[in-house]
């Protein structure tokens, strides 16, 4: 299985802070998402992913994100076998120390 591709949040923070456009997918529940997310993140839970592949596109590189960093891997192992290209944001919500906002 290929590698797949990390970035810490605090390098994900410079990222945003530089102003580079970034395409960031949460995929924790609503439940979680409810207690913040990454201001710049779209929200697409992970049991709906395989069904939401038409919102990506396959020259954009996605940044997916969860509580810890496990399921967020396990979406970009299927994104990647899916043609995409992927990083997964090591720790999760738990490691981002940046800014969140509620989601309505």
């Amino acid at each position: 299985m290929d590698q797949i591709k990390t970035i810490t949040p605090e390098e994900l923070q410079r990222k945003i802070q530089n102003g580079e456009e970034l395409y960031l997918v949460d995929v924790r529940e609503d439940e979680e998402v409810a207690e913040g997310m990454v201001k710049e993140a779209k929200h697409i839970p992970m049991g709906t992913i395989p069904e939401s592949l038409d919102q990506f596109e396959k020259e954009k590189e996605y940044i997916f994100i969860c509580r810890s960093g496990r399921r967020s891997e396990n979406v970009c192992y299927f994104m990647q076998d899916q043609g995409f290209k992927v990083a997964n944001m090591e720790g999760g919500m738990l490691e981002w120390a940046g800014e969140t906002q509620r989601k309505a």
